[in-house]
């Protein structure tokens, strides 16, 4: 088998263990078929370790020992590893079932793999299992309590605010910060207007302007809490006129997200099909949460 022969992140990954870092973040993808890959080399690093292991503690004679042989040995050794790695019922296997577990993932099905706005066809499909990845499971809990009260408030239901709240803010892995650094309770991306008296965070933010997406920096509301932001965005829904025919959408997933992006909440032309998908996200860690 030529060197040639194998893709560069395996070569990479035989000659030098510094790619791990690689490994991590191809892991990081959140596919089946990255995971089995990635797990495939991590064998295919593990072998080629133990086998210099196993050359190493081999007594040499020092008639034929040289730089240029020790190299060509550590060649061989590199493409044997790769040869070994990732056959049935091997070590790969092991590390791909553990990795899809701690990524959320099941019987190689990819989290939220629903077709866009797509709400479970029927009882039984709500009772499948939840593949949704574990920030937004950490995210639904952490703000289920406060989802609820503003539901009883305002009528909102908390799976739209908690899952609107969760793509808006990357399920609180992309947070709106104030400059020095403590974060602006703004899980829903609620901009300070004119009207706004409260604190401010600027950032870069990405507008779309018919369609094409520019960068440009915008003004958000900040809050003293996450408690605060809920109840300030179903203030802003329930008061505006603007979001008065998506009021009367609650009974759909799609035609509320729809309601929105037709009201202008957003400038992202795709945001109701997105939005729609992390709705779903919540409604099924919920029916899991029983």
């Amino acid at each position: 088998m030529a060197m040639d022969a194998l893709n560069p992140l395996t070569q990479s990954l035989a000659a030098d263990a510094a790619s791990l870092n690689r490994l991590k973040f191809q892991a990081g993808q959140a596919t089946p078929a990255a995971i089995k890959e990635t797990a495939k080399q991590f064998e295919a690093l593990f072998m080629r370790e133990l086998l210099k292991s196993l050359r190493d503690a081999t007594m040499k004679s020092g008639l034929m020992d040289s730089p240029q042989g020790d190299l060509g040995t550590d060649l061989l050794d590199q493409q044997f590893a790769v040869q070994m790695a990732g056959q049935p019922g091997g070590l790969s296997e092991i590390i791909a079932k553990q990795l899809m577990q701690q990524m959320g993932l099941k019987d190689g099905t990819a989290a939220n793999a629903r077709p866009e706005g797509a709400a479970p066809a029927s009882p039984a499909a709500a009772t499948e299992p939840v593949n949704a990845p574990p920030a937004a499971r950490s995210f639904v809990q952490q703000h289920a309590a406060a989802a609820q009260q503003v539901e009883r408030s305002s009528g909102l239901p908390a799976s739209y605010l908690l899952g609107q709240a969760g793509h808006e803010s990357g399920w609180g892995q992309r947070e709106i910060n104030l400059p020095d650094g403590r974060s602006s309770h703004n899980l829903f991306g609620i901009k300070a207007t004119g009207d706004w008296k409260g604190k401010v965070a600027e950032v870069t933010t990405t507008e779309y302007v018919d369609g094409v997406p520019h960068k440009t920096v915008a003004r958000f509301r900040a809050y003293d809490s996450y408690a605060d932001s809920f109840r300030d965005f179903a203030q802003l829904i329930g008061n505006s006129p603007r979001y008065a025919q998506a009021r009367q959408q609650t009974d759909s997933v799609q035609r509320w997200a729809r309601g929105l992006q037709e009201a202008g909440y957003a400038t992202d032309p795709d945001y109701a099909a997105k939005l729609s998908r992390a709705i779903n996200t919540t409604l099924q860690l919920q029916r899991a949460q029983g």
